[in-house]
């Protein structure tokens, strides 16, 4: 059945398809269509997210085994609704000796079954950083022992012995070393995976390997699960995560469909196949993909810059250049941080993307080109690159590739070495499918350049650069151009007309298991783009009122934090509520642990810097505590009562636009009431479905009230959502730029929606005037159509 909306589960072992059975009555009621889970198959044991697969093949048994998916699919079945499940296709968790395959091959090397499984250069053995200090001093401290057919690290690690070494006992010193010489694998010190790891990993993580999904024997290997399910109808379609990991997207996706279409079901009915992908700026998706669109960050990006008002770019840019001392401006941000991964976290895949060049430079018997200056070209085009990949294959490249290698040329112009444009070219051209040299070893180079570029700008822009830049933090977050301070409603109309055009099925998101900050934190921090100078007189005096305990607290850090306490405060938290205060501290101070050492610049999951989080830790303890802080909380809550109206009325924009644009609706779990969330592992909390089941029983949340209302009118006008075009109407009067509205039509229906935009100044009756909407030539007041409300859908 194809989806009407969807209501995404994150499953682990305390939130098992047992649970999820037991909230699909809730689901039907609320008006979703379609469960969208996570991961189903056997992950490492006591994974909370599924991403770390290490069995493909099975349904994972913390979740309830494949009787329990049944269970839950039955139940889904019993309420009409259907189910659409996570895949992983790109890399295995191979941590901890659960991945059998990964075993055999770290048992057999070259000989394994498996084998072609993983992404491995086998000119050397498998590198594995798993020890904590070099090998010598791991050897000479008695770290590593054989116990039975295994090598042991630290009591905790253990790899198996290649088959000819069974029934060795217990060796040390020179027979030990030996005896690691001879395995398919190299223990390591876990501080050289940067830059030695022969084998490709989800990007800096080691406990992650890279699959070559785009061998057919591998494909079909790793998705004989997904297409059985299928097959009996326990699915309706995929997601498919990191799509820009494999080697060939477009014909990995084309293959997937390629393989529904040939077990069609008896409804005919074709299987969703959405994609995540993080689409750069300007960047199209291709329509010849056979997905039907994105998991939904491009819609997260566009409603989210709408909110925002740009008059507030000049001066909250201005303000944190002037505090943190660093760029009023994103892109200097960006290029350091790109530069900064490149060589702290990629050396040993850039030497190896490197390589592959110079050996394809060199099949060409005219060849000038050196290790060093391909070294360069490649390295400032990473640095640069506009987008996370181009899809060419070495041989060809697809048309829409010739716009982002000229943007890259452009952009990486003023880096290249004098005299060196020619190297650049000849990357370029290589990405492109031309210049000379043998074909297969171009295959080889443009892959691992497409490979890299993907790792770099995730890890680069959202993972380091969004962590550093605190111009305002509701422009930070998973796939969002925070070069881009605001988006205009013309251009909101555009990309919703293509949309209704190209992507009429794509899921629409604003809340994922991803984000850096909950969707109702953005709506609340967009605000302050209205009234950036009262946000900066709070700012100032909070500055006066924590002086002493900001001291030794970089100034940029505590600007981040103040927007954290802001946009995150609970609802209905009083401000001498000292144990909510404390609760609120804690999961405050683990989002900014983590922001610290993803930023890289006073700390680092590598080498944390303690004492200086500890001093981050007391600041927000104090700020938050009501006995030394009453001051300070009272400034607080006098902004958030300020702007709470005009937050509320972002919150019911957002959710209105998502579930009225064309596309498929996704409400991330939860967050069918407020969602003040903040980033992983807080985003993942669980969820009181019993405050919510009875919260739609009496219309208690005015967010959970509206959700209902517009999925009740999906549900009783299925057709004008999920075919109707998409027209924008005319708004006149003094408001007018503060309304978005437009008309959706399919058949005889039509569905008018219009919301109301930056409102923090609406204050006063009266305020809408004379704004009025054109509805094909009958002006109908805005006031009116609201009524007590900022947003208004209904069918005409």
């Amino acid at each position: 059945m194809t989806p009407r909306a969807t209501y995404r589960l994150q499953l682990h072992k305390d939130f098992t398809f047992a649970d999820a059975t037991a909230i699909v009555p809730y689901l039907d009621k609320l008006g979703i269509s379609h469960a969208y889970l996570s991961p189903v198959t056997t992950a490492t044991k006591g994974s909370t997210h599924g991403y770390d697969v290490v069995d493909p093949t099975a349904i994972n048994l913390e979740l309830g085994g494949e009787a329990g998916f049944r269970s839950f699919v039955a139940a889904l079945r019993d309420h009409g609704m259907g189910v659409v499940i996570d895949i992983v296709p790109n890399h295995m968790g191979v941590a901890g000796g659960e991945n059998a395959w990964w075993n055999d091959v770290l048992a057999r090397g070259k000989a394994s079954d498996h084998a072609d499984v993983f992404d491995i250069d086998w000119r050397t053995p498998v590198v594995l950083p798993v020890l904590g200090d070099p090998l010598p001093k791991a050897l000479a401290d008695g770290a590593i022992a054989v116990e039975g057919n295994e090598i042991v690290a630290y009591g905790e690690h253990r790899f198996p012995l290649r088959p000819e070494d069974h029934g060795i006992d217990a060796v040390e010193g020179d027979e030990l070393v030996a005896l690691l010489d001879r395995q398919h694998y190299r223990l390591a010190w876990w501080r050289t995976a940067d830059d030695e790891l022969n084998w490709r990993r989800f990007f800096t993580v080691n406990e992650l390997a890279g699959v070559r999904v785009g061998n057919e024997a591998v494909f079909e290997r790793t998705h004989e699960l997904y297409f059985r399910l299928w097959r009996e109808g326990l699915i309706d379609g995929v997601r498919i995560d990191h799509v820009d990991g494999l080697t060939d997207p477009v014909g990995y996706c084309r293959r997937l469909r390629a393989r529904f279409e040939a077990m069609p079901r008896p409804d005919g009915v074709p299987a969703i196949i959405w994609i995540e992908k993080i689409l750069g700026a300007g960047e199209p998706l291709a329509t010849d993909w056979g997905v039907d669109g994105t998991s939904g960050y491009d819609f997260m990006e566009e409603v989210a810059g709408l909110l925002h008002d740009p008059a507030g770019e000049e001066p909250l840019a201005t303000a944190w250049a002037a505090l943190s001392g660093r760029s009023a401006t994103f892109e200097p941000e960006e290029l350091q941080a790109r530069q900064d991964e490149l060589a702290w976290q990629f050396e040993g895949q850039l030497r190896g993307c490197v390589r592959a060049f110079v050996k394809l430079a060199d099949s060409d018997p005219h060849n000038v080109l050196t290790e060093a200056m391909l070294r360069r070209a490649t390295e400032r085009l990473l640095w640069v690159f506009p987008v996370y990949r181009t899809y060419g294959l070495g041989d060809s490249a697809p048309a829409s590739d010739a716009a982002i290698r000229a943007k890259a040329r452009e952009r990486v112009d003023a880096l290249i070495p004098p005299g060196e444009e020619f190297v650049v070219d000849a990357v370029l051209a290589w990405l492109a499918g031309e210049g000379p040299g043998d074909r297969d070893l171009a295959a080889e180079a443009v892959r691992r350049f497409q490979q890299l570029s993907a790792p770099v700008a995730a890890k680069g822009v959202e993972d380091t650069a969004f962590y550093r830049y605190g111009r305002l933090l509701s422009r930070n977050d998973v796939g969002f151009d925070a070069t881009v301070f605001a988006r205009g409603i013309d251009g909101f109309h555009e990309a919703m007309a293509a949309r209704a055009r190209d992507w009429p099925s794509a899921l629409l998101a604003t809340a994922t298991h991803d984000h850096k900050r909950g969707e109702d934190v953005r709506a609340r921090l967009a605000v302050l783009s209205e009234v950036p100078d009262l946000w900066q007189s709070h700012v100032a005096r909070w500055n006066e009122l924590a002086a002493a305990a900001l001291e030794g607290v970089d100034p940029a850090d505590a600007y981040m934090l103040y927007q954290t306490l802001y946009g995150a405060w609970p609802e209905g938290l009083a401000t001498d509520d000292a144990a909510g205060l404390s609760a609120f501290a804690e999961r405050v101070n683990a989002w900014q642990e983590k922001a610290l050492r993803e930023g890289k610049l006073r700390s680092s999951w590598e080498a944390p810097q303690e004492e200086y989080e500890a001093r981050c830790k007391t600041l927000t303890e104090t700020l938050l505590d009501p006995a030394r802080s009453a001051a300070f909380l009272a400034d607080l809550a006098e902004l958030h009562d300020a702007t709470e109206a005009a937050a509320r009325a972002n919150t019911l924009a957002q959710m209105t636009l998502r579930l009225t644009v064309p596309g498929v609706p996704d409400t991330y779990q939860g967050t069918e009431m407020p969602d003040l969330s903040l980033v992983d592992p807080d985003n993942r909390r669980p969820v009181d479905y019993a405050a919510r089941e009875r919260a739609l029983a009496d219309g208690g949340s005015p967010k959970l009230a509206l959700l209902a209302e517009l999925l009740a009118l999906r549900r009783a006008h299925p057709a004008v959502f999920a075919e109707g075009d998409y027209r924008p109407l005319a708004v006149s009067g003094e408001r007018a730029g503060h309304v978005l509205a437009f008309v959706r039509t399919a058949g005889d229906e039509r569905l008018l929606v219009a919301v109301g935009l930056r409102l923090a100044t609406m204050t006063e009756a009266g305020w809408w005037g004379d704004t009025a909407l054109d509805v094909e030539g009958e002006a109908t007041s805005i006031a009116a159509l609201f009524g007590d409300r900022t947003v208004a859908a209904r069918i005409l």
